[in-house]
């Protein structure tokens, strides 16, 4: 494997400290099926709306989220395939 400098590994780092909290999982699991609002989201997961937005806001923040918006609502879904190959990955390694 090639060297990455320090920089790098760090952000990688801080990447998958996203991936550690299991309320994001299920919220990025949740957004593999599709593209959904804060009130689907929390619906699915029943929690409240306002514990679900921190979450998306982090997940946004950390750029494996992406939202659109659609009069009063934003939809959310995952930023790119790499998100949706990171969660299929961690399930294909934790069910073997």
């Amino acid at each position: 494997m090639k060297y990455t400098d320090e920089n790098t590994l760090y952000d990688v780092a801080e990447l998958f400290k996203n991936f550690a909290d299991s309320t994001r999982i299920r919220i990025l699991y949740c957004l593999i099926e599709k593209e959904c609002s804060v009130n689907e989201i929390a619906e699915k997961l029943n929690m409240n709306q306002s514990a679900i937005s921190h979450q998306l806001r982090i997940l946004k923040n950390s750029k494996l989220i992406r939202n659109r918006r659609e009069g009063k609502t934003v939809y959310y879904a995952l930023d790119d395939d790499h998100v949706y190959n990171i969660i299929s990955q961690g399930i294909e390694h934790v069910k073997e």
